[in-house]
């Protein structure tokens, strides 16, 4: 059967099936905001870093979800944005591709793309652990540029129309990389602000006047614009934190958030 292998199992999370059940048990403990969001901000780092926080975003939509996840990742490796319709295996099981889907959203598919990025890779075990029943749609995005998730944003809504399905939209990200941690947590809070009120525009305006190292800014715009199409009204940021956190080094750190649009 093909299908989108592992490829960071024991890196970026563990690859032992059982030790990966206990630290998402223990990651989603604890966590039911009262909320129901349409789409989430999760982070990619290791799990040690950032796995709390984006349990803390997934832990946003119902456990009971059983339609599609469209997971949005940057490319780290100079891709074109480009979707995958083979299963992907995680650890904890396949998670099968909503491939109807897929083909609605009239983007190329290049698998050799998928196969070692980590943005999209690190998001299916929450995925498989929290929402069994889900299938996913996920797509890489090369260009970020405001004008390319504006473009991303029209395929997914068409094919939300044309399938009508029931979707639920990831964007990976971390936030600033690699810089002293009162200057990532004043760039990606000012940043961040300008998702309360979902402007994209803004948002963009913000990244660039402050240099924030957002990797995944195209994913989030698209998120957010689709989410407002649907009737969403305002990004919550729910929990923030940094690489320091975990490492005690304050002087070079990444920034994670969880944010969930409502």
């Amino acid at each position: 059967m093909d299908m989108r292998r592992c490829s960071v199992a024991g890196m970026f999370y563990p690859a032992e099936p059982s030790h990966l059940e206990q630290l998402l048990e223990a990651f989603f403990r604890n966590k039911n905001p009262d909320i129901s969001a349409n789409g989430i901000v999760s982070p990619h780092a290791g799990y040690i870093y950032s796995g709390e926080t984006a349990a803390c975003a997934f832990s946003a939509i119902q456990p009971d979800f059983d339609g599609t996840f469209v997971v949005i990742g940057p490319s780290h490796h100079g891709y074109m944005t480009s979707a995958s319709a083979m299963p992907w295996e995680t650890p904890l099981g396949i998670i099968n591709v909503d491939t109807e889907f897929v083909d609605a959203l009239d983007l190329r598919i290049d698998e050799t793309s998928h196969r070692s990025e980590h943005s999209l890779e690190v998001q299916m075990p929450f995925i498989r652990y929290r929402f069994p029943r889900a299938r996913i749609a996920p797509i890489l995005m090369g260009d970020q540029s405001y004008e390319a998730a504006m473009g991303l944003a029209e395929h997914l809504l068409d094919a939300i129309g044309h399938t009508r399905r029931d979707v639920r939209i990831v964007a990976s990200s971390d936030f600033s990389h690699y810089v002293p941690e009162v200057v990532a947590r004043r760039q990606d809070l000012h940043v961040i602000e300008a998702l309360e009120t979902l402007d994209i525009p803004e948002f963009y305006r913000r990244i660039i006047a402050t240099r924030a190292t957002v990797c995944g800014y195209g994913p989030i715009a698209t998120m957010c614009t689709v989410c407002r199409h649907l009737g969403g009204k305002r990004g919550a940021l729910l929990r923030y934190t940094t690489s320091g956190d975990v490492t005690e080094d304050y002087n070079q750190v990444v920034g994670y958030a969880a944010i969930a649009v409502v």
